[in-house]
């Protein structure tokens, strides 16, 4: 009999730790779930969230250098010479006027129109996939190119070569102020933010819209941009051609690994909902 009871009691503290098993199941579902359509991760939330992430490394970045030691005065543009010697500043051979004012509308005006008209043109769209591999390659090309700002700071080619006229900086005051937010010491060039996301936003609209004009445009500023930033006496070669490798190699991660990244992060908000709700009871 006691035989019999034992067994009994033993089944039901079974059936409980399964149906308790089955309800932490049923649980970490619906948190994962809320947590996959949680706007930092679906619509277009993913975008402000890389937005605030690349604001504030550049608001930091001066900050971060200093706590962490790093020498004012350290620069490796001497590098850069040795690499490319002075081969850029043959682009300004045919420098006009015009052909300034273009390049500084390009470089300030339609660079930001090419990456803020992607992002646009996916809302409009309600293309939550494309949102979600512009936002991972941005993020991910700032993410990369942040070190070399910090540990590897190379300054304009405008401020090395004597040969090299600051075409940009020398039109207005004002456009040195706006540079200034962005660059403060005027060394973040290699890689070439530029050249990284321009290229990377025309990829995904190459590859994620079929509108033929939308791809023309995309294309001739994302060239444009690549030239200018040679010619207004800003970046080097090499910053280019590193500007270039991180544009495909982002691209690639975030149309690769989208939703493995997307359901990652999905999981990590789920284990943030799950120790807030464990806290509460």
């Amino acid at each position: 009999m006691n035989s019999k009871n034992e067994e009994n009691n033993i089944l039901e503290r079974a059936a409980i730790d399964i149906e308790g098993r089955t309800v932490r199941q049923r649980c970490q579902e619906m948190l994962y779930h809320r947590a996959y359509d949680h706007p930092l991760i679906s619509n277009y939330q993913p975008y402000a969230l890389a937005a605030t992430i690349v604001f504030g490394l550049m608001t930091l970045q001066i900050d971060i250098e200093q706590y962490i030691g790093i020498n004012p005065s350290l620069n490796y543009a001497d590098v850069m010479v040795m690499i490319e010697g002075n081969a850029v500043t043959y682009i300004q051979a045919f420098a006009t006027p015009w052909l300034t004012y273009f390049s500084a509308f390009i470089y300030l005006i339609g660079f930001s129109v090419l990456l803020m008209g992607t992002f646009l043109i996916f809302v409009y769209k309600k293309d939550a996939k494309s949102l979600q591999e512009f936002s991972i390659a941005f993020t991910l090309i700032y993410l990369v190119a942040y070190p070399f700002y910090i540990l590897f700071p190379v300054s304009v080619t405008s401020n090395t070569l004597p040969n090299m006229a600051p075409l940009l900086y020398g039109l207005d005051p004002s456009i040195v102020k706006i540079v200034h937010i962005c660059d403060p010491t005027l060394d973040n060039c290699f890689p070439s933010l530029h050249a990284a996301l321009s290229l990377m936003a025309m990829l995904i609209i190459l590859t994620r819209t079929e509108n033929l004009g939308l791809k023309a445009l995309a294309v001739f500023t994302t060239i444009s941009v690549q030239f200018t930033i040679l010619y207004l006496g800003i970046h080097w070669i090499t910053d280019l051609i590193g500007g270039i490798m991180l544009a495909f190699t982002s691209y690639y991660v975030a149309t690769r690994y989208r939703e493995l990244i997307v359901t990652r992060s999905g999981k990590l908000i789920a284990g943030r909902y799950q120790n807030e709700e464990g806290k509460r009871s």
